[in-house]
């Protein structure tokens, strides 16, 4: 018997449509959309200009981190929990790094310095 993945829906989401709730929730707490930019460019290697034409491309997710230019490494010190959820007992490889984009904007939106959310 074969059996049969179905994708998890945010693989097909398109980035551009959840890039805004990132920069809410960050500006909600006196953060900024750059911060925000920085860490994601932080995380996948993406100049600002390419970040922002796969904003305009409305890329999903699953092409968005697929086509980041280089992956930081730092990015396995990312650690904790994020919807209930242990970052490092993620086993699916986008997986983990959707949810470690997410919680570098938690910690950002929770006022942690950018060098300590950067892993510097």
């Amino acid at each position: 018997m074969k059996a049969t993945t179905t994708k998890h829906r945010i693989y097909t989401t398109s980035f551009a449509s959840v890039y805004p709730h990132y920069v809410a929730k960050a500006e909600k707490k006196a953060r900024t959309k750059a911060e925000v930019d920085e860490i994601i460019r932080w995380l996948t290697g993406y100049t600002q200009k390419k970040l922002e034409a796969q904003i305009e491309k409305k890329t999903n997710f699953e092409d968005f981190f697929d086509q980041a230019p280089k992956m930081n490494a730092a990015r396995s010190a990312i650690t904790g929990v994020i919807c209930g959820v242990r970052i490092e007992e993620i086993e699916e490889p986008l997986m983990r790094e959707i949810r470690y984009l997410d919680k570098l904007v938690d910690e950002l939106a929770k006022g942690k310095a950018m060098d300590k959310i950067l892993r510097k």
